[in-house]
């Protein structure tokens, strides 16, 4: 995987996809102040073109009853009046006789029209346009009422200038904010694509840095990890799996390869020879199968970790199930000079496989048969649950030399034998798959130390704590 050029960040910020993203949200903004300003402006020209013109028109109606009322005369005299009265020209006025000879105001002689309309003038400020009302008096003369619509064009471009200046103002801050916002990503993702080009190259050990940006990126980035310690895992224990397996088949594939070469080599069997021969086949015979039960085990271990086996799960009767176990094997761990004893709560059940709970509590047996001298006393208990919401448990304890408890988790792995049962038979596989089954069905396993008052002590004893999972069914 090619390093990433540090020097090139800004560039490589300004294609980025957050920068784009924030460029995307700054042209939204930028159209969306666009549209509110021309929303703004036609609402403000036609609110206030509405109260010009209503002000135009009470004004001329003002003047129209005064000329009505008063006589042309006072109509004059108070179109000077409210000339002089008005701030800064707000109403400008015209009024022609019927001739067209300018009697009142300042409006030029170009306003003389009756009706609506734009007059554009010209004053000490510049170029001025005036909504204007003109109507006919009863003697024909027009007046005319003009309302200054500066104000409005001011109002208008302040609008513009504002909503532009801000409008701006936040395209500019989306894009700095897209800007610093995608080189931060990038720094982050830069981190993120070392640590996996160092886990692509064998550093399986490495783990992928906290993004630090959002909640949704750390947990995005604790769930990798996560993944990342249980692919370390798998590959830790195929490796030690693949050791193991070579160490452990390596001395039987040995010796039964001796046997044969010693088969090979022996001369045409006599008559009186057909029995030594067969017991050395029988041999051969036995180590092979030996060496097939260690890859049943394997593939039941393998099977089992692929959780497919809970398909399978029914209601099992582990009181009943306990009890024909004992009554099996009971027998045989008595000939063995061993004392299996039973200690079972009635009418405990749980949800489970019942053949693969009897083959690890079988394996269980076997093992304290196997690792105890004779004399020892093996005990079975079964315990309801504590608790509605908890599991029944299943103990199996022998007072044998026990397992010290630096080992305790060591001896649950595959082909692990503790040295002082090395010259026992077995191929270390029992509890690795018993603890395989416990934990297709959710449970827990612990080893503990013996309870040193009960049966012949021969040691500190062992005690295996099978706690399943789930709430105990009755």
């Amino acid at each position: 995987m090619r390093r990433p050029d540090r020097r090139a960040l800004p560039n490589r910020a300004l294609s980025s996809g957050a920068f784009r993203f924030a460029g995307l949200m700054a042209g939204i903004s930028a159209l969306g102040s666009m549209l509110l300003l021309v929303a703004v402006a036609m609402v403000t020209n036609h609110a206030i073109a509405e109260g010009l013109s209503d002000a135009v028109a009470t004004e001329t109606g003002i003047l129209v009853g005064e000329d009505r009322e008063l006589g042309r005369a006072e109509l004059v005299r108070a179109i000077a009046r409210h000339t002089r009265a008005v701030h800064d020209h707000a109403f400008r006025y015209l009024l022609v006789d019927r001739a067209g000879k300018r009697l009142a105001g300042t409006l030029p002689l170009a306003a003389r029209r009756v009706g609506w309309g734009e007059v554009e003038i010209v004053t000490h400020a510049g170029r001025v346009r005036v909504l204007a009302n003109g109507v006919t008096l009863a003697d024909g003369a027009v007046l005319v009422v003009g309302g200054d619509m500066e104000d409005l064009r001011q109002l208008r471009d302040e609008l513009i200038g504002f909503t532009a200046l801000w409008g701006g103002g936040i395209v500019l801050l989306a894009l700095v904010g897209g800007l610093w916002a995608g080189t931060v990503f990038l720094r982050r993702l830069d981190q993120t694509n070392e640590a996996i080009d160092r886990i692509v190259k064998g550093a399986l050990s490495e783990r992928l840095p906290r993004f630090g940006i959002s909640p949704e990126f750390d947990r995005l980035t604790a769930n990798l990890n996560t993944m990342l310690e249980r692919i370390d895992g798998l590959v830790a224990g195929l490796r030690q799996v693949s050791v193991d397996v070579a160490h452990d088949l390596r001395t039987p594939l040995t010796r039964l390869r001796h046997r044969i070469e010693g088969l090979l080599d022996q001369p045409e069997p006599g008559p009186g020879d057909r029995v030594g021969l067969e017991d050395q086949v029988a041999a051969c015979l036995a180590q092979i199968d030996e060496i097939i039960r260690i890859f049943s085990s394997l593939l039941r271990i393998a099977a089992l970790e692929n959780h497919e086996a809970r398909a399978h799960f029914a209601p099992v009767d582990l009181s009943a199930l306990l009890a024909r176990l004992g009554a099996v094997y009971g027998p045989a761990v008595e000939d063995e000079g061993r004392h299996l004893h039973l200690a079972l709560d009635e009418g405990v059940c749980a949800e489970g496989d019942g053949d693969l709970l009897a083959q690890a509590i079988t394996n269980l047996i076997e093992n304290a048969t196997r690792h105890t001298p004779a004399g020892s006393r093996i005990t079975v208990r079964l315990l309801r649950p504590e608790q509605a919401a908890s599991g029944p448990v299943v103990v199996v304890e022998d007072d044998g030399p026990g397992v010290p408890e630096d080992q305790r988790e060591r001896v649950l792995q595959r082909f692990v034998r503790l040295d002082a049962s090395r010259s026992t038979p077995g191929s270390g596989l029992g509890l690795a798959l018993v603890a395989a089954i416990v934990r297709l069905h959710g449970g827990d396993l612990r080893l503990e130390d013996g309870d040193e008052g009960t049966g012949t002590k021969m040691g500190r004893g062992l005690r295996v704590v099978i706690r399943l999972a789930g709430r105990g069914l009755a």
